[in-house]
């Protein structure tokens, strides 16, 4: 059971797992970064259905676990966009930790019926972010022990989800497990993120935005390898584990838009040089400097590692964009391409 399997990184995991001859149910509620068309590749395969639902609905979930009787819960369901949780919290609490919450309740229920066999076997997987952590400074690294310093609502929304995670595990046994993430890129990405954002505008010649001066550092990491990882985990993680997953491809935001630039020129020499659409604003409010995973754990105990570096991850990006804009050109109905996340000054009395 994938939820959230129609967003970025859950459809990616969908397409993985049923392409691996898993037999996969995605249980999504359809909210506008959704997006069916990304699992057309596997839509039509018999080890693949599709459940319209809301997690926060606990008659749908026991409903769901009755019917398809999973063997393990990978949970994506997410508010994901930082920029979106600065002016709209409340969708992020009520998914991001009321959700997590009866989704762990129904599988809970779920567990303590199952046969002690497959109970042994059954895994919680909650999918989780870097982002929990808070700011790093010039050196260092996450690891599974940092302790939680979230600066946003939505970094918030997700710690306490972990959180939630942990604590169903020690207290009533549920063998969950949490992997935190660093960026994540690659196809079938809603165009509000970083990378696809870019790379869309570059396309339609319109400036690019680069927030403050540039220099916040972030791993990156292709979402194939990200859904690599999370399916190891499950067949091979142990519970009550946190596991982070990044790639070792630090970089500031500034270098990755040059660096996505300076492709497009190459494969789209249109409109080239591209770097000079780059256009500096306003930083975001509580904007981390820099994130950097250790992924030694995950690397040893898992036997996963990334296969992407970002030259030639951002280089199967690009032309994926340039090769699918019936995916991404309706969106531009959903979303423009607009600033999002600004705080509205306050107005004395």
């Amino acid at each position: 059971m994938v939820t959230g399997g129609a967003g970025f990184i859950g459809s990616a995991l969908c397409r993985h797992l049923v392409r691996s001859d898993a037999e996969v149910l995605n249980i999504d509620k359809l909210t506008y970064a959704a997006n069916l068309k990304s699992l057309d590749p596997v839509a039509a395969r018999p080890n693949y259905a599709f459940r319209e639902a809301d997690i926060c609905d606990n008659a749908a979930l026991a409903e769901a676990f009755e019917d398809f009787r999973p063997d393990a819960v990978m949970h994506l369901a997410a508010e994901s966009h930082v920029d979106r949780s600065i002016t709209g919290s409340a969708a992020f609490i009520d998914t991001n930790i009321v959700g997590t919450y009866r989704l762990l309740e129904a599988a809970r229920a779920y567990w303590q019926v199952m046969p002690s066999e497959k109970a042994e076997r059954f895994r919680f997987l909650q999918v989780s972010t870097d982002e929990v952590y808070g700011s790093l400074g010039e050196d260092g690294a996450f690891s599974e022990e940092t302790p939680y310093n979230p600066s946003s609502p939505y970094s918030s929304s997700k710690a306490a989800a972990d959180h939630l995670a942990v604590a169903w595990y020690r207290t009533y046994g549920l063998p969950t497990l949490v992997s935190n993430c660093s960026n994540n890129y690659g196809p079938y990405h809603f165009p509000e993120k970083l990378v696809p954002l870019v790379i869309i505008k570059a396309l339609e010649g319109k400036p690019i935005a680069v927030y403050g001066d540039g220099s916040n550092v972030r791993d990156w990491l292709h979402v194939e390898d990200h859904v690599r990882a999370l399916e190891l985990v499950v067949e091979r993680g142990r519970p009550g584990r946190k596991y982070n997953i990044g790639s070792r491809s630090e970089s500031t935001n500034l270098n990755l838009v040059k660096m996505a630039c300076r492709i497009l020129d190459e494969v789209h020499p249109e409109g080239a040089p591209h770097q000079r659409l780059i256009e500096f604003v306003a930083d975001r409010p509580g904007h981390d400097q820099r994130y950097a995973i250790d992924s030694s754990v995950v690397e040893r105990e898992i036997g996963w590692r990334s296969e992407e570096t970002l030259e030639s991850g951002l280089r199967r990006t690009v032309a994926w964009y340039l090769d699918n804009r019936d995916w991404w050109e309706p969106l531009r109905g959903v979303y423009r391409g607009e600033r999002l996340g600004l705080i509205e000054p306050t107005v004395a009395s």
